[in-house]
């Protein structure tokens, strides 16, 4: 293989992939990065057997071939020069990438890039097409609820629902629940579910950054993965097996009291709330009052530690129904505050052992459900 290419794409294609990088594996090979010429531009691949990410970067093509080197040493190498041509050449018969640059030389020793795992790329035209802003939003909605303990694999996982020209998503971590619906720009003729890892959920979320053109989803006819193709890269992930929980049985079918009110001031209140509620297991009272004497109604935002002190916080809200004063975690609500996505959030419950639900105050696309922690007398 001999390739040139511009450092600063280089870079950019290495900081795409490298967080696929297994940085720990009783397989050298998988701490490394592949570098393959394809169709005339050049290809960089990282996998942890998990998670498997392609990217083509433009390169004049002199000579094809392909090799594998530690992608650690790669990247701080290539990040290190100077902007401008990067010339790369694989030996064969020592396995060694020679990189030279703008009055740089160096060499990094290889593996032979038959050893590297297959990371597979779509065929055809086949998948179904998200809008990326949107597919970006629902994954930043639903994504961080996915549970990381491996004690339950299935709650690891993201829920991903496609059914007529409709994307559903769900996350579950046996404390709270997030669910999201977007728009398809096709409609899907065979309904079906996938359960992808929540790590890979966030990866796709990140590299699309950039993306303006749909990104197209497919599923191997063996069902056990998923590729989420974008301009220049494809992601690639397991699928997890099993049956994700009846989500819908946790969205409590009714309330008795909803409050409406403005998201910054509620996440500002909260975050001061985090001050004294991190010493007590983050337990954070909200007391929901209902408008009396022709007053606004009320949310007071309190936390208590018997070792630092305590803090109240009062602020306006609509508030229909019943009074109630009910506890949550305060991470979880700063949490879910964080990417509301509206400047009015609802909050709906029923009484204090009950969970709430949270949504965009002018949304019935997001629902966030979160168990309340027990409050003491």
């Amino acid at each position: 293989m001999k390739v040139s290419c511009l450092q600063e794409n280089l870079a950019r294609g290495l900081s795409i992939v490298g967080r696929a990088v297994s940085p720990r594996s009783t397989l050298p090979v998988l701490s490394n990065v592949l570098l393959a010429t394809d169709g005339g531009r050049l290809k960089l691949s990282a996998t942890n057997l998990e998670v498997g990410i392609n990217c083509w970067i433009g390169a004049k093509v002199d000579e094809d071939g392909a090799i594998t080197v530690p992608a650690r040493t790669l990247i701080d190498l290539v990040n290190s020069l100077r902007p401008g041509q990067v010339e790369m050449e694989a030996i064969v018969r020592t396995q060694t990438l020679n990189i030279r640059a703008v009055r740089s030389e160096a060499n990094i020793k290889g593996i032979d890039a038959q050893d590297f795992p297959v990371v597979p790329v779509p065929e055809g035209d086949q998948g179904v097409r998200i809008d990326p802003a949107m597919l970006r939003q629902a994954i930043d909605q639903v994504a961080f609820v996915a549970a990381t303990d491996e004690s339950r694999p299935i709650l690891t996982g993201v829920l991903a629902r496609f059914e007529d020209d409709q994307l559903t998503m769900a996350a579950a971590d046996g404390y709270r629940l997030s669910v999201r619906t977007i728009g398809l720009a096709d409609k899907v003729d065979d309904p079906f579910s996938v359960i992808i890892p929540g790590r890979a959920m966030i990866e796709l979320a990140r590299i699309s950054g950039e993306q303006t053109d749909p990104v197209t989803v497919t599923v191997t006819p063996s069902h056990n993965q998923v590729l989420f193709q974008l301009t220049d890269v494809v992601l690639v992930s397991q699928l997890i097996d099993g049956n994700f929980p009846d989500y819908r049985q946790i969205i409590p079918p009714e309330r008795k009291t909803e409050t409406i009110v403005d998201t910054a001031a509620f996440l500002d209140a909260c975050k001061t709330a985090l001050i004294f509620a991190r010493d007590a297991a983050h337990i954070t009272r909200l007391h929901v009052k209902p408008p009396a004497d022709g007053g606004a109604g009320r949310i007071i935002v309190s936390a208590t530690s018997a070792e630092t002190g305590d803090d109240v916080t009062d602020l306006d809200a609509a508030v229909e129904g019943e009074e109630v004063e009910i506890a949550f975690n305060v991470r979880y609500l700063i949490d879910v505050l964080s990417v509301l996505g509206s400047p009015q959030v609802s909050l709906e419950t029923t009484e204090a052992s009950r969970p709430g639900v949270l949504r965009p105050a002018s949304d019935v696309d997001f629902t966030h459900v979160i168990m309340p922690m027990h409050l003491g007398r």
